[in-house]
């Protein structure tokens, strides 16, 4: 699950290294300096490039590069958004070098600086820094520069762009951000490097690096387990369960792993494909009639193997579940795929979708056990197929259980910066989707899970659980999703260090996990925790891992210090536009109550001073925001749903989503 403000976040992380932002103002246009540009080239397939001074890129296929006076453009198909590398040369800091840089590209609308947050040096680089800009939600835009220094001079990277084409071309555009490397950079390489084991001293560095990291990010606590080769080196916690009270973490405190649901998910299929149930290249109508997407077309296209693959052009269309889900049922989990249009081609970028994650589960346990609704036959599938199998006794897709177990509390960071306990209310949303991220699992038990990955589906005892084929065709290289990183069947592979690493994240309100393996080094690990802040912690815990193992250049604890300080400074920038409790004056443009035909109803309430939209599913305070376009917003702002936009029109409030607008009417 991702709020309405990390586009933002994924344009930063593309940044950093290798991977793992409404109607009034119109999307950017190519400036007059660039409109008649020297040498353009569309390239047919991706392709090194680089500038006049000698910074290096890889450019991506399908986009249209020029090359005019200092700057080198890159345009996808779309015509609303630009990449736009400037060669800036020499300049007093990384401000200046990015004011000089607008200058070059649009001198006569820059747009208002945010933040400028400074980061280590990294990739040749001596010095970096990552600056947002001012954007109100009616302009749908996705602004950001990167300035890059080696030595005297400055590069920097310009992306500006309509939002709805940056969330759909964010794997060319972190392809793009992550690859620009200065003249003759030579990257780390782990290739032929002898792994070391996990012994009690390196395991000791991890568990250091987490305690760090924590007290860094305000996390309360984490599960965390190490696995190498057959043998689970480390299972156990870090912290507390929760805010307040003495609980500790240990190997079976449960937590929700979000999409890291989605492996475990494929797995299941992995052994249907095993037992000739099915086929990875199977018409998915074949399999389950019933299957509908919004498209006839490419519904007809969809494999099962495409099911998890993030690469049939269905957008990510999360709101809708979100918003709506008392009654929700893994029928109309299905059902709402009907709702879903495809908005780039087929296998053409990498589009993340929970929807089509949650039909393969549901696909998969309804071959096991075609006799039960599809719910509890997903839920008895991966019980006895998976979890049981694998000796995961704690693992759980029943939420009550796991709220009655010993569990940890969900968190995350006010308006104010103060770390609360969430409401669980909201994180209710994914149970009738539960095959894309439902599942409730402790660091004791999703280890387990991951040395199965490590063994090629072989367990403890030399069973064969699923075999070594189908297990990795669950990572083999699909669309891409940056630079050296590619999306399989909910798993992530990169290679960006010249060894695979094999992850996936998982993300909802309170919760963050990443799962990390090194088959190469026959290493995994396994990250669980119960604070939203935990999700600046995933990257950086797996580039230790790889520091540890791989005696690589220690830059994990400088990244989560830039990481704190960077969300410490947005949260603190951005609560300078908020009035929270919102004003009267305000307040008196809401109707009392709206409703959506996609997403539901929503009730104004005051408590004392404050004002609650109330979804009826979920509820949070709202602030108000006085947009730079003259618009007017109310944001939520409870802990862990805060970032919701909703624009006041006319008796309407408008709410949107990377590629999706939604309204509100009046109904009162």
């Amino acid at each position: 699950m991702r709020t309405p403000t990390a586009l933002a976040t994924l344009l930063l992380l593309a940044t950093l290294g290798p991977a793992h932002a409404e109607s009034a103002a119109s999307a950017p246009e190519p400036p007059a300096s660039a409109a008649a540009p020297a040498g353009p080239e569309t390239l047919a397939a991706d392709a090194p490039r680089g500038t006049a001074a000698g910074t290096t890129f890889l450019a991506p296929a399908g986009w249209s590069l020029h090359r005019t006076g200092t700057m080198v453009v890159l345009d996808p198909p779309e015509t609303d958004t630009h990449l736009v590398l400037v060669d800036v040369g020499a300049a007093s800091d990384a401000r200046a070098a990015v004011a000089a840089a607008w200058a070059a590209w649009r001198p006569q609308n820059p747009p208002k600086l945010k933040v400028l947050s400074s980061q280590p040096g990294r990739n040749g680089w001596a010095e970096r820094a990552v600056v947002d800009y001012e954007t109100s939600a009616s302009e749908r835009l996705a602004i950001q520069a990167v300035a890059l220094r080696r030595e005297q001079a400055w590069t920097v990277l310009l992306i500006d762009a309509s939002e709805p084409t940056a969330e759909k071309r964010g794997g060319p555009i972190a392809q793009v951000s992550q690859s620009v490397r200065p003249a003759g950079y030579k990257r780390e390489n782990f290739a032929g490097r002898t792994p070391h084991p996990l012994d009690a001293a390196r395991v000791a560095r991890i568990q250091d690096f987490v305690r760090s990291a924590m007290k860094e990010l305000q996390v309360p606590g984490v599960g965390l387990a190490l696995a190498q080769g057959d043998k689970t080196v480390y299972a156990g916690g870090l912290g507390v369960r929760e805010l307040g009270k003495p609980a500790p973490v240990d190997a079976r405190t449960l937590f929700m792993a979000a999409s890291n649901t989605k492996g475990m998910s494929t797995l299941l299929v992995a052994r249907l494909v095993d037992d000739g149930k099915l086929t990875w290249t199977e018409p998915v109508v074949d399999a389950y009639p019933a299957f509908r997407l919004g498209d006839a077309e490419v519904t007809k296209q969809v494999r099962i193997e495409h099911l998890v693959c993030a690469c049939t052009g269905l957008p990510r269309q999360d709101f809708e579940w979100l918003f709506e889900f008392r009654h929700a049922t893994p029928e109309s989990s299905m059902a709402l795929l009907g709702t879903m249009q495809p908005t780039s081609r087929f296998g053409e970028v990498f589009q993340y979708s929970n929807l089509m994650a949650s039909a393969a589960g549901y696909i998969g346990g309804h071959l096991t056990y075609p006799d039960l609704p599809l719910g509890p036959a997903y839920d008895r599938a991966m019980q006895t197929r998976i979890f049981d199998p694998l000796g995961m006794r704690d693992t759980t897709f029943d939420y009550r259980r796991a709220l009655r177990s010993d569990h940890a509390s969900p968190h995350a960071v006010d308006a104010d910066g103060h770390e609360r306990v969430v409401d669980m209310a909201f994180n209710w949303s994914m149970a009738p989707h539960r095959p894309a991220g439902g599942v409730w699992t402790s660091s004791g038990d999703l280890i387990r899970y991951v040395e199965l990955e490590l063994a090629q589906g072989r367990l403890p005892d030399g069973k064969q659980l699923v075999s070594a084929e189908n297990l990795l065709a669950r990572r083999r290289a699909g669309v891409p999703a940056g630079e050296d990183e590619t999306y399989g069947m909910g798993l992530f592979t990169n290679r960006s260090w010249g060894v695979p690493v094999v992850h996936h994240g998982g993300s909802m309100a309170g919760y963050k996990s990443d799962i990390v393996i090194l088959p190469d080094a026959q290493v995994g690990a396994v990250l669980l925790t119960n604070s939203d802040e935990g999700q600046q912690m995933l990257r950086p815990f797996l580039r230790k891992l790889l520091e540890v193992v791989y005696d690589g250049e220690p830059e994990a604890d400088a990244d989560v210090a830039a990481r704190a300080r960077r969300i410490a400074d947005a949260r603190a920038e951005e609560r300078t536009h908020l009035v929270l409790p919102a004003a009267a004056a305000d307040v008196a443009r809401l109707a009392p109550a709206y409703t959506s035909k996609e997403l539901g109803t929503l009730d104004v309430r005051r408590h004392g001073a404050n004002t609650v939209f109330d979804f009826g599913e979920w509820r949070s305070e709202v602030a108000a925001r006085h947009n730079d376009d003259g618009t007017l917003s109310f944001v939520t702002a409870s802990p862990g749903v805060d970032g919701f936009d909703f624009v006041v029109g006319e008796r309407r409030l408008t709410l949107r989503d990377g590629q999706h607008e939604y309204r509100f009417d009046a109904t009162q």
